[in-house]
């Protein structure tokens, strides 16, 4: 391997230790900077391998498992509604205007919503305590607090407590996904992470279905001083817990990674060099924040996350609910999430692995996969719900390609932003989004429509997609357009290593290609 230390601000030959570059987290440009020079070197692509192997390795199972805590906990809503939660703290009541009186369940669609409220007021803060220091001690004391306040849940004893306790977990819990989003892009190379980020955001289809499979056990106690719902936020809160002190091993970006070797951390920053996405830079810069807010794509990936993620708002809080209202029981409601799970799982990786082996073909996966998602909402919404019908539980599996969707936007939000203040600033306006789709999802069911199969939430979803397929074309557009610019322009190649890790963005940096 050639890779020299000319330029980096230590000795030539000598390979800093992670304690030792921690003290340039101060500088202003890209922590690469302090082990690689200005021209890119050659490696071996024997130990490139050995390197993205262990990145893997360490990464993404820790990534699975986290965000399918994140998940988990807000989809044991649905089940616990299913086991007393709804009349324990007395979240569905009477209307007597109607004749004859019906069951409202506003109360349990605003215990849903209230958590995104939370991580909409957590988010920008906790995203910059991210951003300005250590990322395995921010993450680590954070998901050990989110843990603590999921297994308060057991002790709220009214309506308006879980309103409370909700909106305390969502604002500790909005680290999480912008923390792996902005982890992704400061490892692998712009061709790499739409896998990387299908791999992670799988979890939401294992999690569905390893949380039904414990939702389900949990259906079977018939003693004990608890109710049945109290013990799955118990469950899920201790294993957070757990889950927050692995965290504090996660290093602070590759120049630091302890578990590879200091030949192996330069290879690991060396190689990101050609996407010039950078790697880290702990220096907040308000310029940064400034172009994210007036760049055009970023606005468009914002409003296709947040229809795109209304089905997720709706399926998270009711799914069991909306499928025991196609005649079947409650056990077999919590089974029939596994389907779902399935499909969520599958093609989540499926697309991902496709975008990775075909260059340009995010934005038209998303499109297919919007096109079932439709369809399931329409078969749901005019099928006939007769006892343990089939139609619409075969509508509501289709539309587990939600998630392939959600993945592929959070790819190529991710993959089409450099500099680290603005992918900090792209990766929390994508969650702010999620948040928004995941508020009004659940506000669409409206039960006195019940006989009438919710149709303000079916054609509302059915709208939402129809409206992402159109800023995927208008993205699509832009981009390829933004590019062809690029690509006419005449440019002094020889610059090209240089600015690669100078915390430059997108739009400053001429090298820089927009992925499709």
């Amino acid at each position: 391997m050639g890779i020299e230390s000319e330029k980096t601000g230590w000795p030539p030959g000598s390979n800093p230790s992670p304690e030792e570059l921690s003290s340039t987290e101060a500088l202003d440009k890209d922590l690469a900077a302090a082990i690689v020079p200005e021209r890119a070197q050659d490696f071996d692509t024997i130990i490139e391998r050995r390197v993205l192997r262990k990145i893997d390795l360490f990464l993404i199972p820790w990534m699975w498992i986290g965000y399918g805590f994140v998940y988990y906990d807000k989809a044991i809503l649905g089940s616990a509604a299913l086991f007393g939660m709804t009349k324990d703290l007395s979240l569905s009541v009477l209307n007597h205007s109607t004749s004859p009186p019906t069951r409202v369940t506003t109360r349990l669609s605003w215990a849903t919503s209230i958590f995104y409220f939370g991580m909409l007021a957590g988010l920008y803060p906790m995203t910059f305590i991210l951003q300005r220091f250590r990322t395995g001690r921010v993450l680590g004391i954070l998901v050990i607090l989110w843990g603590m306040v999921a297994m308060l849940t057991a002790a709220v004893t009214s309506w308006r407590g879980l309103y409370a306790q909700r909106f305390f977990l969502g604002f500790i819990e909005s680290v999480m996904p912008t923390a792996f989003m902005c982890i992704v892009s400061g490892y692998y190379t712009q061709q790499e992470q739409a896998l990387r980020q299908s791999w992670w955001f799988s979890s939401t289809g294992g999690w569905t279905i390893i949380g039904g499979a414990l939702n389900y056990g949990f259906a079977q106690i018939t003693g004990g001083s608890l109710a049945r719902w109290q013990y799955i936020y118990l469950l899920a809160g201790s294993l957070t817990i757990i889950f927050g002190l692995v965290c504090f091993m996660v290093p602070n970006s590759a120049v630091t990674a302890w578990f590879l070797s200091p030949e192996e951390r330069m290879v690991a920053v060396e190689r990101l060099r050609k996407g010039q996405t950078g790697v880290r830079c702990q220096s907040i810069k308000w310029y940064q924040i400034r172009e994210a807010v007036l760049d055009i794509k970023i606005w468009l990936v914002a409003f296709m996350m947040a229809g795109a993620y209304t089905v997720n708002g709706a399926v998270s809080g009711f799914g069991p609910l909306i499928v025991s209202t196609f005649g079947w029981s409650t056990l077999d409601s919590i089974l029939l999430q596994f389907p779902l799970g399935g499909v969520v799982f599958i093609f989540i990786l499926l697309t991902g692995w496709l975008s990775s082996r075909i260059p340009n073909t995010r934005l038209i996966l998303l499109v297919l996969c919007c096109l079932p998602v439709i369809a399931g909402c329409a078969t749901i919404w005019r099928s006939s719900w007769t006892r343990r019908a089939a139609a619409p539980v075969a509508g509501y599996t289709i539309i587990g390609f939600f998630g392939p969707v959600v993945s592929l936007i959070i790819s190529i939000g991710m993959a089409n932003v450099a500099g680290a203040t603005k992918k900090s600033c792209t990766a929390a306006a994508i969650f702010v989004a999620y948040c928004v789709g995941n508020i009004i999802g659940p506000q669409l069911i409206k039960t006195p429509t019940l006989k009438r199969h919710y149709p303000e939430l079916w054609l509302g979803l059915i709208i939402c997609y129809c409206i992402v397929i159109v800023l995927a074309i208008v993205l699509y557009l832009v981009l390829r357009g933004e590019n062809k610019r690029r690509e006419s322009l005449r440019l002094d190649e020889a610059a090209r290593d240089r600015l690669a890790f100078q915390d430059l963005t997108d739009k400053e940096n001429p090298y820089f290609r927009y992925v499709l």
